[in-house]
């Protein structure tokens, strides 16, 4: 024992380490779904310990819902990640293994978030698409003001997997108990021109209109490198190509992005029915909900840019954010 630390100051230490072990492994079984002996392997203890410490969180009452012991290194990553470029506040979550699993954990972090922020106010609310937001909603817990709305943040896809944008603004609205509003038009017209056509229709300019004054934007991102809803649309497969040679490594709400955030001078970002990045980053809450080691690219690009003040990610990413180029 080191001379200039007296055993109470040890006793100390060991038993914050012994609770941010116990809070790992409650977060792994009972939020990563993981199971004993996936959780011994990624520890490096006996499924018997595993077991031990599980019985412990139960006994102590820590669990309900959430678990209520802090991660200790997830909260400095996310302290760091605030720090170094400039949110508000930042949410890390643990890594798990399943790809789903994963979108589910973030998506349920962002809830969280968006319900403590939304909680009785008077507002409206923007929500973009994809997977990762649609689980947002189960972790929902704060109501805002009744006279509050929603809004979709984007223009469609012809095809759905309940991750539309048009689905998860309705089951936010419906939890939220307001009104929603849609942008009922494609993701990307034919052509800018085309856009501005479609923009002489009152109604859908109203609601482009709501995206730009709603006071919260919730969105994620996307990358080029992997088969999504978005580079499946037909006018973005047939140009994925020449938005990566422009220097794109990436999307947000479908305006495509090079690794310093600028959009790229492609027609597509012309022809976007979408609230843009430049205007998402004037709203007094922006939340990007987005992980995955696929997305690292996208997510600094974004957060270079600040078109963001709020980050929920995955702690490799976290990590990946840290260590490379601001």
């Amino acid at each position: 024992m080191s001379k200039d630390v007296a055993p109470t100051e040890v006793g100390v230490l060991g038993n914050l380490a012994e609770d941010y072990e116990r809070a790992r492994v409650a977060w792994y079984y009972f939020v990563g779904g993981l199971t004993q002996q996936e959780i011994a392997s990624r520890m490096s203890m006996t499924r018997l310990k595993v077991n031990k410490l599980i019985g412990q969180v139960r006994e102590s009452g820590a669990v309900h819902i959430d678990v209520a012991l802090p991660l200790i290194d997830c909260v400095a990553l996310a302290e760091a990640l605030s720090g170094r470029y400039g949110l508000v506040d930042a949410t890390v979550v643990p890594d798990v293994p399943d790809h789903v699993e994963q979108k589910r954990v973030m998506g349920e972090a962002a809830g969280t978030m968006i319900g403590a922020l939304i909680e009785g106010r008077d507002l409206g609310i923007g929500i973009a698409t994809g997977r990762t937001l649609s689980f947002a909603v189960r972790a929902l817990q704060g109501r805002p003001h009744p006279d509050s709305w929603v809004v979709g943040l984007t223009g469609g896809v012809t095809r759905s997997s309940g991750t539309n944008t048009f689905e998860v603004a309705t089951s936010f609205a419906r939890k939220l108990g307001v009104e929603c509003h849609y942008l009922t038009a494609p993701l990307y017209c034919a052509s800018p021109e085309g856009r501005e056509t479609l923009l002489l229709i009152d109604e859908l300019t109203d609601v482009l209109a709501r995206t730009e004054i709603a006071d919260v934007g919730v969105t994620s991102c996307g990358s080029l490198a992997e088969e999504t809803t978005l580079t499946q649309i037909r006018a973005v497969k047939d140009h994925l190509d020449d938005v990566q040679k422009l220097g794109a490594v990436g999307e947000l709400l479908g305006c495509f992005l090079d690794s310093q955030g600028r959009p790229v001078d492609h027609f597509l970002n012309d022809s976007l029915m979408a609230l843009t990045p430049a205007k998402l980053k004037l709203k007094p809450v922006s939340v990007l909900v987005s992980g995955g080691i696929d997305k690292i690219q996208i997510i600094r690009a974004i957060l270079r840019a600040g078109y963001v003040n709020r980050l929920v990610t995955n702690e490799s990413v976290a990590r990946a954010l840290l260590a490379g180029p601001r």
